[in-house]
């Protein structure tokens, strides 16, 4: 972990002809990562999670960098970590086996003990913040009904805890005022609706701060500094998500940006003077700094190459952004730019497992026309070869998600190997305005696996590819993308990987975890009211068209899609004799996380497809 500046750090972008020989999968799943920084009250240190030691644990290290030391020693993830801003002392989330009932906990910044603070494994925790005393944390549980969250906040040295704010609905709390005297409540209608609420703890009076009509989103509140107003992005009353100001005593939304792409992302420092965000341009990103205190005087952003910045965080004296960095040819890393010195720091030096970053493969951004003239953006990989090669078409989740350029090591496994990969962005997915995310709502579900037909013709004319030796593969939401492909459109697919996808909307959104439920019924459709729907697009029902074989990778504590889910098509697909595979892990949910189940899953997807791809 030699500290090093980004200008001694960055390669020349020139493509290489380098090949890694004798790489197998096991290797590339061993390249690390870090994320998720935040700042010790001084800013000196940083506390962030890293994936060293093969599951996501929490580390400490100087903001200058240096070598970090371990805190955490679990089996299981540790999914966040939030330092104290007035002490030694981190709080930090943690479940079991991925099954998301996510525990709060507190330990001094040394490691030297963990301190249990929710103690209800059975109901999940969301974390809403420290007080600016460092006295309280807020957060949100679902442990008085699984349905729904309600607001709590806790005096982390007595440990007495406060029921705030009870509403059947999903509510989280978005932070304190400056004062400690408010808490920012922010609620999940759906996953493009919600709403924010001031609670004022000492009368518990709530007042609604955003009324509308129709579907807005509300995100990365940030507090001014005098605690009359908010700094947030919105797509209230637009297509894109812009930054706006919230004057509290009006509940009046001033634009403070017009752009025609999303903002993704915002920070805005302590004490009002800066303001960070980064635009996704086409699945890049562009982070821009600003001097509020100066009219929003554009200032110097640090030198990166092209790639996703996330994680934006200001010290406490904001005299230090600290961010996450991630590309094609970068795996996951921590920086801090020093905004008076215009001096940028890499971090944090994850390993790339002995791999050489030249032989990394940066995507080339095409567009293709789909069924409708609409134009798809998508990220074609090719190999650094010569000849025709297979192909693997990479859907992604969410739905409410998008394919960005961020480090994949499994792509980079599969191009280094010898195959393709393609990954569009097909209608339905964010980052390309509002419109176009309701593109693929409830009846027009199919729109977007017609828009997968379309990138398989637009690969066709890929001089590189071979027609004839083409894969489709995907997780969650991308799993259903998946056996919808391969029942709608058989003959293209030569082989097909679900992982943790949804077989059977019905059975899912009966199954999911109770609170997910109004949420998804949004976005999918009523189990009563579009039953026919939902048992059309079903691939449970038309199992029968599949020619394809087919993999199923699926956690056992999955509360998002059960293993129902994988087990119905994989018992439909047996019953008819059809080919295949399935990898059921006991100790994993909704996504294989654990190094050794990693490699495990990932090892036979590329034997399966080697074997029918080859």
């Amino acid at each position: 972990f030699k500290q090093k500046t980004a200008y001694e750090i960055m390669p020349s972008l020139v493509g290489s002809e380098m090949c890694i020989r004798d790489s197998n999968i096991q290797r590339y799943l061993n390249i690390r990562w870090a994320s998720r920084p935040t700042f010790s009250p001084d800013g000196s240190q940083l506390a962030f999670l890293t994936n060293i030691t093969g599951t996501a644990q929490i580390w400490r290290i100087s903001a200058e960098g240096g070598w970090p030391d371990q805190l955490t020693f679990f089996d299981d993830r540790v999914s966040f970590v939030q330092w104290s801003p007035t002490d030694e002392l981190l709080v930090f989330g943690k479940d079991v086996g991925g099954n998301e009932r996510t525990q709060l906990y507190l330990m001094p910044s040394d490691g030297r003990e963990i301190i249990s603070l929710s103690n209800l494994p059975q109901a999940i925790h969301h974390f809403g913040g420290w007080s600016h005393d460092g006295r309280w944390i807020a957060f949100s549980s679902n442990r008085r009904n699984p349905a729904f969250f309600d607001v709590y906040i806790q005096d982390i040295n007595s440990r007495e805890t406060r029921l705030v704010y009870q509403q059947d609905g999903s509510n989280f709390a978005a932070g304190w005022s400056p004062n400690d005297q408010y808490l920012l409540i922010w609620r999940l209608n759906s996953s493009f609706d919600q709403d924010l609420f001031l609670l004022e703890l000492k009368t518990q009076k709530v007042t609604h701060l955003t009324p509308h009509q129709g579907l807005v989103r509300y995100s990365n509140v940030n507090w001014a500094p005098e605690g009359k107003g908010l700094y947030l992005i919105t797509d209230q009353g637009r297509d894109f998500m812009n930054i706006a100001y919230l004057d509290i005593a009006s509940a009046e939304l001033t634009y403070l940006e017009d752009d025609l792409r999303d903002v993704d992302g915002l920070a805005v420092s302590k004490d009002g003077r800066f303001m960070a965000y980064t635009l996704n341009v086409d699945g890049y990103s562009e982070l821009k700094i600003k001097e509020l205190s100066a009219g929003r005087r554009p200032l110097p952003s640090p030198p990166l190459p092209m790639g996703v910045v996330g994680r934006l965080t200001f010290s406490e004296t904001g005299e230090k952004l600290a961010f996450v960095f991630s590309g094609p040819r970068y795996n996951t890393d921590i920086w801090v730019w020093e905004l008076e010195k215009e001096r940028l720091t890499q971090v944090t030096h994850s390993s790339t497992a002995g791999i050489p970053q030249e032989s990394f493969t940066e995507p080339q951004l095409v567009r293709y026309t789909s069924f409708d003239g609409r134009k798809i953006p998508a990220f074609l990989y090719l190999p650094r070869k010569t000849g025709r090669f297979p192909v693997i078409v990479h859907i992604h989740g969410g739905p409410e998600a998008q394919e960005r350029v961020w480090f994949d090591p499994i792509f980079q496994y599969f191009l280094n190997r010898g195959y393709a990969v393609f990954a569009p962005n097909v209608r339905g997915s964010t980052g390309y305005g509002k419109a176009y995310t309701h593109l693929d709502d409830v009846e027009l579900r199919e729109d977007s696996v017609k828009d997968i037909v379309y990138g398989v013709e637009y690969l066709k004319t890929i001089a590189q590819v071979n027609p004839e030796k083409i894969a489709v593969m995907g997780g969650s939401y991308g799993g259903y993308m998946v056996l919808a492909a391969l029942t709608k459109y058989p003959n293209l697919w030569t082989a097909g990987v679900d992982i943790v996808g949804i077989a059977n909307f019905k059975t899912f959104l009966k199954n999911t975890g109770a609170y997910r439920r109004k949420w998804r019924i949004a976005e999918y459709g009523d189990p009563q009211r579009d039953s026919e729907l939902l048992e059309r697009i079903s691939p449970i029902n038309h199992v029968d068209k599949i020619k394809a074989p087919l993999m199923v990778i699926q956690g056992a504590n999955d509360p998002r899609v059960p293993q129902s889910e994988a087990e119905q098509i994989v018992q439909a697909i047996k019953e008819r004799n059809g080919v295949v595979e399935y990898l059921l892990f006991p100790d994993e949910g909704h996504g294989i996380s654990k190094l050794p189940n990693r490699i495990k899953a990932y090892t036979a997807i590329v034997d399966f497809l080697d074997r029918h791809l080859k």
